[in-house]
């Protein structure tokens, strides 16, 4: 199942459908009988995934020759990785990148 559940994700970015292949590729689905449960990290990414649900259905049921399977989304957002960067942060992280940063930041009397 989970082959040609990421056929069908490269197929879609072949055509580009770049949404939805990364909604498929966001974590493994899990398999319980006949039921694939997928979670996603939000419920917008659910709203765009169930828009686009049958097509996907179909070529899992072709492919694995089993029209019982359904899919259930479960919205896990603890899967969501989530950054608060205050300025100060961004400063920091930009000026381990390119020390200069300080020097144009002393030179020009700039606040963060």
């Amino acid at each position: 199942m989970l082959l040609y559940w990421n056929k069908y994700a490269q197929r879609l970015g072949d055509k580009g459908h770049k949404i939805m292949e990364s909604l498929l590729k966001i974590s493994d689905p899990k398999l319980e009988g006949t039921t694939i449960i997928h979670e996603l990290p939000n419920d917008g990414s659910k709203l765009d995934f169930e828009s686009q649900i049958h097509g996907l259905l179909g070529y899992l049921r072709g492919h694995l020759h089993n029209h019982d399977i359904t899919i259930e989304i479960v919205v896990n957002e603890t899967i969501e990785n989530k950054f608060a960067f205050t300025p100060i942060d961004k400063f920091n992280r930009l000026n381990e990148i390119n020390p200069n940063l300080e020097l144009l930041k002393r030179t020009f009397d700039l606040d963060i």
